[in-house]
């Protein structure tokens, strides 16, 4: 399933956030969405998968006009990830993966067995089948985090979009989301903080600067210590990994 965004731009007041953005993701790509804190690419998520109404723009999941479709048939095929899941009631862990079953219910119908093994299958997969009945609220970050995948993955969605799921975590638990995701094999849509982890996980970049994409292409083609400079305001080297081969980032000093 491709995702294809069409000069997308969003306002607040008299605000321009997201200024004439156009993105493609193509069919079981991982893009990622790179950025200084503020550039518009939350925004510009969220206005994707429909929490802000951007002021134009069109969005397409393949043949699928999102911003003219309910948030019921999106949600059959687009599953969101984002960056904070707390809850100020509590759920069991199983309750909240079951959660991503609904796009596919009908209203007041319960969950089959079919249901049950969809989600059992998806805290497997995120290596919680053990904490099924330990309360949501008792987890930590991490565990939060990979319980609200599983909930996308238990929703069965053809797209997904990680709305900087990882910001917050330690280095292990964004390891722990990203080779979960990576192995999907479905198209992504990520917006992500570290450089060198978006090298080593994306196919594609783009990358955002005062609401518009400021370059775009593979990592190792654009990731250069001149684009960095400009758009992150901070002088480096590049230089490539001896043990991974992949894109390595030595920061220097701010500018």
């Amino acid at each position: 399933m491709n995702l294809t965004v069409d000069h997308l731009s969003v306002s607040f007041s008299t605000v321009n956030i997201v200024k004439d953005v156009s993105l493609k993701v193509r069919n079981k790509q991982f893009v990622g969405l790179i950025g200084p804190n503020g550039c518009g690419k939350s925004t510009l998520l969220k206005s994707i998968y429909k929490v802000i109404k951007p002021r134009q723009g069109d969005v397409f999941l393949s043949e699928l006009d999102v911003m003219k479709s309910s948030p019921k048939v999106v949600a059959q095929k687009l599953g969101v990830v984002g960056q904070f899941n707390e809850l100020s009631f509590d759920f069991t862990v199983r309750e909240m993966v079951a959660m991503g079953r609904t796009p596919h219910k009908g209203m007041l119908e319960t969950d089959n067995q079919e249901d049950q093994s969809i989600v059992s299958g998806a805290l497997r997969r995120v290596n919680l089948e053990g904490h099924a009945d330990r309360s949501y609220n008792s987890l930590s970050g991490g565990e939060k985090q990979r319980v609200i995948l599983a909930r996308v993955l238990a929703q069965q969605p053809e797209f997904m979009i990680l709305d900087e799921p990882t910001n917050h975590l330690d280095i292990k638990f964004q390891l722990q989301i990203l080779n979960i995701v990576k192995k999907l094999d479905i198209g992504i849509l990520a917006a992500l903080h570290d450089l060198t982890l978006a090298a080593e996980y994306c196919d594609y970049l783009y990358v955002m600067k005062d609401g518009q994409v400021a370059a775009s292409g593979k990592p190792e083609d654009i990731l250069t210590k001149e684009l960095i400079g400009q758009v992150f305001d901070v002088s480096c080297e590049t230089y490539r990994n001896p043990v991974t081969g992949g894109l390595g980032i030595a920061y220097l000093e701010t500018r």
